[in-house]
């Protein structure tokens, strides 16, 4: 069953400076503008990252003098709820977020028996046009600030903790947006995602996923951040023929730059890279593609490979649709059968269009 739930949208303005976009550094000195004592920046942090509290009126640690002050110059309301689409009773949660400049965009919360994942964008919109993407097809609004990513996962958590007594333990950049289009921002919001308390919300490195369609120098640029956390390439085609149609950034990046880049990502973090590929019905999904998929991510990356197979999901206008599965099944089990590890990904949300590839900013 699905539910909506509809809430009052803000008016237009750009986002200001909000803790969050703020390092150490960064909040020792808006502290100081404010003329509080030093102390009272890990005293904010420790609010926001460990207690995940965003309203200063709320943290009974500051003397109530200056709590409107800090609100006002430092926790603005970025981001508001305009509506929510749960499914799979209620273990899937998709919120689309309006900003105060009216941009929108969306989040995926889901709920398992063992993980608690936020699939969260960077991005409002897309510039990589993948035909088969929803988000893709919307083109790129304008990158999201770094507390823009974060309010993101702050909400969420606080979800969990409230509405189910769980804590948030995976987050994969996986919603909207190119990651790695959006660089500088996103590692400064992977970085606070994993420091532990008071200067982030201690979610594991190993547990946060960066996702990216291959743009090659931004991947051998993350590897040298040592942040540990897992590369998915969104490969799609093992052949740069059809690659250049499916991925258009490969016009520019080659599939063999992207898997070269990703072998660099490898041997600097030794971390396995997961090759995230959607199945689409007769386009990527012949047995000979399966069979040089696995030959070169064999040569290329050896054991620190992963495959994630996924069923294509409808999006609107679009003539294209899933495998079959018994062609599925045969692709995976080439894959394996070339010595390569493989998954097929157990979609979620796909009847409230919160699957890979469908967020598209509904109701916007």
């Amino acid at each position: 069953m699905v539910q909506r739930l509809t809430f009052t949208e803000p008016g237009p303005a750009r986002p200001p400076r909000h803790l969050a976009d703020l390092d150490e550094g960064g909040r020792a000195a808006a502290v100081a503008e404010l003329g509080l004592p030093a102390f009272r920046a890990k005293q904010l942090a420790h609010q926001y990252y460990g207690r995940l509290i965003a309203d200063p009126h709320q943290m009974t640690d500051l003397p109530a003098a200056v709590r409107g002050v800090i609100a006002e110059a430092m926790f603005p309301n970025l981001l508001t709820t305009s509506a929510e689409v749960t499914c799979d009773a209620g273990q899937t949660r998709k919120t689309l977020w309006r900003a105060i400049d009216g941009t929108t965009f969306e989040s995926v919360l889901m709920r398992y028996p063992r993980r608690n994942t936020l699939c969260i964008s960077s991005q409002a919109g897309c510039g990589m046009a993948c035909p088969f993407c929803a988000t893709g097809q919307l083109g790129l609004t304008r990158n999201l600030s770094t507390a823009e990513i974060l309010e993101q996962v702050r909400v969420g958590a606080v979800a969990l903790r409230d509405d189910f007594g769980d804590r948030l333990s995976n987050v994969v950049f996986m919603g909207m947006g190119e990651p790695l289009a959006n660089y500088a921002r996103v590692v400064a919001a992977v970085r606070r995602i994993t420091e532990p308390p008071p200067t982030g919300f201690g979610i594991s490195a190993r547990a946060v996923t960066v996702s990216t369609v291959g743009l090659a120098p931004a991947i051998r640029r993350l590897a040298d951040e040592r942040l540990g956390v897992t590369l998915a390439l969104s490969l799609h085609a093992p052949d740069d023929e059809l690659r250049d149609t499916l991925v258009p950034v490969n016009n520019r990046w080659k599939v063999s730059e992207a898997l070269d880049a990703a072998r660099y990502y490898a041997d600097a973090t030794g971390r396995r890279v997961s090759i995230e590929y959607a199945l689409i019905r007769d386009v990527n999904d012949q047995p000979w593609r399966a069979d040089m998929l696995a030959r070169q991510l064999r040569r290329v990356l050896g054991p620190l490979v992963h495959v994630n197979l996924i069923p294509l999901n409808p999006t609107p206008g679009s003539d294209w649709d899933a495998s079959p599965k018994p062609v599925e099944r045969e692709f995976f089990q080439r894959i394996r059968a070339n010595g390569v590890s493989c998954t097929v990904r157990d979609t979620r949300g796909r009847e409230i269009s919160a699957a890979c590839g469908q967020l598209a900013a509904e109701g916007s």
